[in-house]
């Protein structure tokens, strides 16, 4: 399932069969750099053949997703950029995403910038990594692309990750069913979780795609974000790529805590 997630990061939404026995390095070659021309071709409807949308697109696939952030990052102006963003948004290409701040005793305080997701993984991978370097792709030399693609490849999957983790908490809270789900974040704090269930109960959750264990300071961080956001938490949950330390795990028969790893999205293929 760790595979599984890693690809599905990266290939999700390309209409190919993928041979997960090959490293990701060749089937990113075979699928994406070496059939550039043909997926430049299908990139130019999305985008119009708009230098613009480009640009917002590329400032958003590695980032904080946010409005502000990308329109800053590119030089338009909001208004500009709102209107290329809404029109993304019809087309399917980018969803907008609030943050849950009607969950926190704060959230009269102010409004935060909207953050936006990409409906298909390999529209953002594009972005990211071969958009910004087509040059040199396109000459076949793929030198600068893989440079990059290694200095962001640890945590490219971590908003896949986050995702997948949402969607299965949906299938699994059958009875008791989530009637909002989502993050919440402001100018300081992030939660990869926020939630509230039909009976009026609060989740919050942290969601690590990490080559190693979490430990308990994990789990006392995120007690720690809700309290600075004053959101009143019913139960914590935590998700992890690769398990929790002995010591973590023993805090479920004390506190409310539900504790998942990647190997339980294996439910997905079962649905």
């Amino acid at each position: 399932m760790e595979t599984a997630v890693e690809y599905f990061s990266i290939f999700g939404g390309l209409d190919v069969d993928i041979d997960t026995s090959k490293s990701v390095e060749e089937l990113i070659e075979t699928h994406i750099l070496k059939r550039y021309k043909y997926l430049r071709n299908f990139i130019a409807d999305i985008t119009k053949a708009d230098p613009e949308y480009s640009k917002i697109l590329t400032a958003l696939a590695i980032g904080d997703r946010r409005t502000n952030s990308a329109f800053r990052k590119v030089g338009i102006s909001f208004d500009n950029g709102i209107e290329i963003v809404d029109d993304l948004c019809g087309l399917k290409v980018l969803k907008l995403e609030k943050s849950l701040q009607k969950l926190s005793k704060l959230s009269d305080q102010y409004t935060v910038s909207e953050r936006l997701l990409f409906t298909s993984p390999v529209v953002r991978f594009w972005f990211a990594f071969v958009s910004p370097l087509f040059k040199g792709i396109k000459e076949k030399n793929y030198e600068e692309f893989y440079k990059k693609y290694n200095n962001h490849k640890t945590e490219f999957s971590d908003i896949i990750f986050e995702q997948l983790s949402h969607e299965y908490l949906k299938v699994i809270s059958k009875d008791d069913f989530m009637f909002t789900l989502g993050r919440y974040w402001d100018d300081d704090i992030n939660l990869d979780l926020v939630g509230k269930t039909k009976s009026g109960k609060i989740v919050a959750g942290s969601c690590k795609f990490t080559n190693s264990k979490i430990k308990k300071t994990e789990l006392t961080n995120l007690k720690e974000k809700c309290k600075q956001v004053k959101i009143d938490v019913d139960t914590f949950i935590l998700f992890s790529k690769k398990g929790y330390t002995s010591e973590l795990k023993t805090l479920k028969k004390t506190e409310n805590l539900q504790l998942f790893t990647v190997k339980n999205f294996s439910l997905f293929l079962e649905e």
